[in-house]
């Protein structure tokens, strides 16, 4: 979008243009703060997601300014579809819409533009600039020049992959929480045939699931996703599991039906492309003198479902909130007191990626999800539990609990 020279100053370095530096970019410019928004790619550009906008992500985005945009250019539907290994359905009902990142971070990179950010691309952090101890601004590089801008904070907004973070220090763990793996198929012939997001689970895609999400324009997003598919154990550094997603992807066509036809009838846009994700507000400081990290570099992703835009968004707008309410505004305010603030935060957001951690069990315990399923079909209440874990106001913990468990089978206990 923008390949103007890079300022040598400014209030707040913002970088990586995605969900969360995009939120983070738009706020502070909207308030009249000299915003400095860069990317390592020019705009749009893909990403690897599923895409799946979910009842955080239309709530952030209305807050944004941008949702009529989106959801003019979005596939909306009204239910998420759980689907269980023996094939048990149950549709929770819920606002639900699909975009391609590809559109989707555009819409929102250019409304942080209209704001006032200046957008500059494609500029790939090297370094953060540090004075004693506090980071002044970053070393950024594109092709074989180097820039060099400084700021009273910089933002880093840089996503799963954590070369960024090691660069400055922020990295806790190099590994990922978990990947994925997604492909857009056009299928005409299946338009109104999946009409819901749906998720799968099944013993052959154990620890994970796998979804098909109908997207506009007679497209697809299919894929699968791992959860902990790099354990840690007993102090050791995380390592890989033994896992082929290619042949999880197989697994998931030969065992979904839908799938195998989607597949087998349709076209394969481009190739099929896997991802790293970063969960459970996990792996990275947050903060230091100068810098804040945010998004799914802060590990904004949710463990059980994989959906990490809304919480890129909300975390985004966290950072920029944060630093609007310095004392004397962003740039009198003071390293301490903005790093306090923000720590916090994110610290009480943290049980609730806390709750969303203990139902991954579902996850690695698939039969977990025919019995609720199950029950759900017969029980109105569980079914309206389950659509307050989409919308964020149930405890997803609790339907896999013991306690949870034996409510479920026994609904007077």
């Amino acid at each position: 979008m923008s390949n103007a020279d890079l300022p040598s100053h400014c209030d707040v370095l913002v970088v990586g243009a995605g969900p969360a530096g995009a939120a983070c970019a738009l706020w502070l410019a909207r308030a009249g703060v000299d915003v400095v928004l860069v990317d390592q790619h020019d705009f749009p550009r893909d990403k690897v997601c599923g895409d799946g906008l979910i009842p955080d992500a239309h709530h952030a985005l209305r807050r944004l300014g941008v949702y009529d945009e989106v959801m003019a250019a979005a596939e909306a539907s009204r239910h998420v579809a759980c689907i269980g290994p023996r094939g048990g359905r149950i549709d929770v009902p819920g606002t639900v819409a699909v975009l391609p990142r590809r559109e989707l971070d555009d819409i929102v990179c250019r409304a942080a533009v209209r704001a006032g950010a200046k957008l500059r691309t494609p500029w790939r952090f090297e370094a953060a600039v540090v004075e004693g101890d506090v980071v002044v601004g970053a070393r950024l590089k594109q092709g074989d020049v180097v820039r060099e801008t400084r700021a009273r904070w910089v933002v880093l907004a840089t996503g799963a992959v954590p070369q960024a973070l090691q660069a400055a220090d922020m990295c806790k763990r190099r590994t990922p929480s978990g990947i994925a793996l997604r492909g857009y198929v056009k299928n005409d012939a299946m338009v109104g045939r999946i009409k819901a997001l749906e998720v799968v689970w099944h013993k052959s895609l154990t620890p994970g699931y796998g979804w098909i999400f109908p997207a506009p324009g007679g497209r697809f997003n299919i894929g699968v996703g791992i959860a902990h598919s790099h354990p840690a154990r007993d102090g050791e550094p995380a390592k890989m599991k033994d896992v082929n997603l290619r042949k999880v992807f197989e697994a998931f066509c030969a065992h979904y039906e839908p799938a195998r036809e989607l597949m087998r009838t349709g076209t394969l846009e481009g190739d099929l492309k896997g991802a790293p994700l970063r969960c459970s507000l996990a792996g990275a400081r947050y903060s230091r003198p100068g810098l804040l990290v945010t998004g799914e570099a802060a590990g904004s992703t949710y463990s059980f479902t994989g959906e990490g835009i809304g919480k890129a968004y909300e975390t985004g707008l966290l950072a920029a909130e944060t630093l609007l309410a310095a004392p004397g505004g962003v740039p009198a305010g003071t390293a301490d007191d903005v790093r306090t603030r923000y720590e916090a935060a994110l610290a009480a957001l943290q049980p609730r990626f806390d709750l969303y951690e203990r139902a991954n069990r579902v996850n690695a315990h698939p039969w977990l999800a025919d019995l609720l399923i199950w029950r759900a079909r017969k029980s109105e209440r569980l079914l309206r539990r389950m659509a307050g874990v989409l919308e964020e106001t149930s405890n997803p913990g609790n339907l896999v609990s013991v306690r949870g468990i034996v409510r479920v089978l026994f609904p007077g206990a």
